[in-house]
């Protein structure tokens, strides 16, 4: 479905907004997984004073 959005060309709109959102499914994963390892940087790995 999402081909064939995209291939009749149609909507120029819809394809732009189709991209966006496999950007932002892209995006998400690597934000979580670097958001963790900070947490867990300061949690285990920051000297105490």
């Amino acid at each position: 479905m999402c081909r064939a959005v995209l291939e009749s060309g149609a909507d120029q709109k819809v394809a732009e907004s189709l991209n966006d959102g496999i950007v932002y499914l892209m995006i998400i994963p690597y934000v979580l997984g670097f958001l963790t390892l900070v947490f867990l940087y300061y949690r285990f790995f920051k000297k105490k004073s």
